[in-house]
């Protein structure tokens, strides 16, 4: 019996070699254009390898900069040179996933751990039995641990900063065993809010990862290209087609590398002999409706209501409608699916928040005495975005509504 998927099976193939090396999780063995900051990472880890504690160091810098994959490339270099010496035991965590207290203590603690029996449970003790735990066993080992908390911000907002001034002030309990925390952030401004005690342990060392521009974000490409394809595969225009959008977009490592993928998987669907320019626009298009697809799916029921009054006005050719609009057709919404209905006020700050995300377009108009409104406009695909919201649960009654449109007596 023939199956669905026999077609995609005898397709010809882009990818004859690694797919793998195209994910922004794949860590080559050299990162072109970052070995000033490596270098700058390196000489402060460095002592570690001497039994020492080096500083602790917070990284920042703009999403796609580079910065994990220098942290994990220097994390890979220290056990491979550490190996003989044994001095040091690097530890990575992302806080976007391990993002309170006990859990990161838990998962520190289950990374070193090597008996299964023994190791932390998921929950059940108290935070203070579990850091007890961890220092002693770090302290047991005698050890430089180097802890890396990447997206550590996330850990701040979410938890506070208990942990960090936990984790910040061990080496003033441990004995023999020495440690030192490498914090990754895309926020520049977060410890600002911090207790100034935990800032200051932490912000021993700084430093910044400044944005690729088109000319490094193709060298990076370009790298990645010959690991991933057989010569010819790719047209010319590609690479520096993906680095040139890509670096419009606040220099994006991570996205040129999505972008690139994208364009070469739709070619290996389509049977494509090879990745042409056209992929590379139309994985641009996917990679901005997923994000937009997103960002609509995940936002409360009222905004949802609101930005579905948007598309409506729009649908009756309000290209510039104002908030008294939106509010006249958002409360009919809201009356058929047997919602709330919010103040003006409030849905006037609920139009700033969809601004704030770029899925609209709002812009003050003032009229003197008459006062002041936003006016109003999409800034996204329209019949998507309409899908989307028609495909929530609690919106799905208005799905063949139809918004009334006046007409003018003469």
């Amino acid at each position: 019996m023939e199956s669905i998927f026999d077609p995609y099976l005898t397709n010809r193939k882009i990818f004859t070699r690694n797919r793998q090396i195209l994910q922004s999780s794949y860590i080559p063995d050299e990162l072109p254009h970052r070995n000033e900051e490596i270098k700058q990472i390196a000489s402060i880890l460095a002592t570690a390898l001497h039994g020492d504690r080096p500083s602790n160091i917070m990284i920042f810098g703009k999403t796609g900069t580079g910065k994990t994959a220098s942290v994990k490339f220097l994390g890979k270099e220290l056990q491979r040179v550490d190996q003989k010496l044994q001095n040091v035991h690097f530890i990575y965590m992302n806080c976007e996933v391990v993002d309170t207290q006990y859990g990161v203590l838990q998962n520190i603690g289950n990374q070193i751990i090597a008996d299964f029996e023994h190791r932390i449970p998921f929950t059940g003790w108290s935070t203070e039995r579990v850091y007890n735990i961890l220092m002693n066993k770090i302290d047991e080992m005698d050890k430089v641990f180097i802890i890396v908390l990447d997206e550590i911000d996330k850990l701040f907002y979410k938890s506070g900063d208990d942990v960090l001034y936990h984790l910040s002030k061990m080496n003033d309990d441990l004995i023999k065993s020495k440690l030192s925390l490498v914090g990754i952030s895309n926020d520049l401004k977060f410890t600002e809010f911090m207790d100034p005690r935990v800032r200051s342990r932490l912000g021993e060392e700084k430093m910044v990862f400044p944005p690729y521009n088109a000319e490094q974000l193709r060298d990076i490409l370009m790298q990645r290209a010959n690991l991933a394809f057989e010569g010819g595969v790719v047209e010319d225009g590609v690479i520096p087609l993906c680095a040139a959008l890509s670096a419009q977009e606040m220099g994006d490592a991570r996205r040129a590398l999505d972008m690139l993928r994208i364009a070469a998987e739709l070619a290996e669907r389509n049977s494509d002999e090879i990745v042409t320019e056209a992929h590379v626009m139309k994985a641009k298009n996917k990679i901005e409706l997923d994000a937009i697809s997103e960002a609509v799916r995940t936002l409360p029921t009222q905004s949802k209501l609101v930005l579905l009054s948007i598309i409506l006005n729009d649908d009756k050719g309000n290209n510039h409608m104002t908030t008294c609009d939106v509010y006249s057709e958002y409360k009919q919404l809201a009356d058929i699916i047997g919602f709330s209905t919010l103040t003006q006020r409030r849905i006037t700050d609920l139009i700033s928040e969809l601004d704030m995300l770029g899925i609209i377009h709002a812009r003050v108009k003032s009229f003197g005495r008459g006062g002041r409104t936003k006016e109003i406009e999409l800034s996204v695909p329209k019949l998507e975005t309409k899908q989307i919201l028609e495909d929530d649960e609690d919106l799905r009654p208005l799905k063949y509504y139809r918004p009334v449109t006046q007409t003018t007596l003469i």
